[in-house]
């Protein structure tokens, strides 16, 4: 008789996300950015004292999946709500979760200010060149050239401008301190991206200022494709546009990063 070896647990779920499903399409890459940030929480134990600010997207029931206290904000204005509870509650680690559309358009003035200001909070943006929840249109990060239901025969930069490089001009404020551009296309980049999530937590942990790392992510609803095909059209088209990279790491935070 075969001698079954014992089984070795190589997963577990996070205590910092809930146990239920979510409601992201097939091949989004929202859940991944949540598991990063649930295991960076978990990891420096800081779950009880971290308070999550929701955007107005896809995102918006992103209370629900994350263990620990969570308030919703009015679109575009998470960062002004997160400078409120930072303010009020200095020893809680505060962070947004936001899209393209709800940070670099409605919310576009409140970003700008948190980051002349500093506030002392961490901002995850995720940015998949479109609007999502509310149809597909085009959004303010949309790539020159891209379909969209707003832009049905593709961006025309002449007419609508040029895409918003947000890591970029989040760095030249100087209340920021950390601002990084990552990926979630692949496994190499979504190791990156935990590990500048994890710094951008740090950063808070230190009191050193604001910090924002932008995730490209996939949207294979709206951009008519398959959940591999996204993965791909992420690295062949938006990489380019937005280099992955460090935009603005102030000295002392290099010997941060883990």
């Amino acid at each position: 008789m075969a001698i079954t070896a014992p089984a070795n647990l190589v997963y577990s779920r996070p205590e910092s996300m809930t146990n239920i499903a979510t409601h992201y399409c097939p091949g989004c890459t929202h859940g991944i950015a949540h598991r990063l940030i649930a295991e960076v929480m978990d990891e420096m134990s800081i779950r009880e004292m971290t308070i999550g600010v929701a955007p107005v997207g896809c995102s918006v029931f992103a209370y629900n999946y994350f263990n620990c206290d969570f308030v919703e904000a009015a679109h575009g204005r998470a960062p002004a709500m997160a400078t409120g509870i930072k303010r009020v509650l200095p020893d809680r680690f505060v962070f947004t979760y936001q899209g393209d559309g709800d940070l670099a358009s409605i919310g576009m003035a409140e970003i700008m200010h948190v980051a002349a200001r500093g506030e002392n909070i961490t901002v995850i943006f995720i940015n998949n060149a479109i609007y999502g929840m509310t149809g597909g249109q085009m959004a303010p990060t949309t790539l020159p050239g891209q379909k969209t239901t707003s832009s049905p025969s593709g961006r025309d930069v002449e007419q609508t401008g040029y895409p918003i490089r947000m890591a970029e001009l989040i760095a030249n404020m100087e209340g920021t301190s950390y601002s990084v551009r990552r990926s979630l296309h692949d496994h190499k980049q979504i190791r990156k991206a935990k590990k500048a999530i994890r710094t951008a937590f740090e950063v808070q942990k230190l009191d050193l200022g604001f910090a924002m790392v932008e995730l490209l992510s996939t949207c294979p609803t709206n951009w008519g494709i398959s959940p591999q095909e996204s993965l791909q059209w992420v690295d062949e088209h938006m990489v380019p546009v937005f280099p992955l990279g460090d935009y603005k790491i102030a000295p002392i935070i290099r010997d941060l990063r883990v």
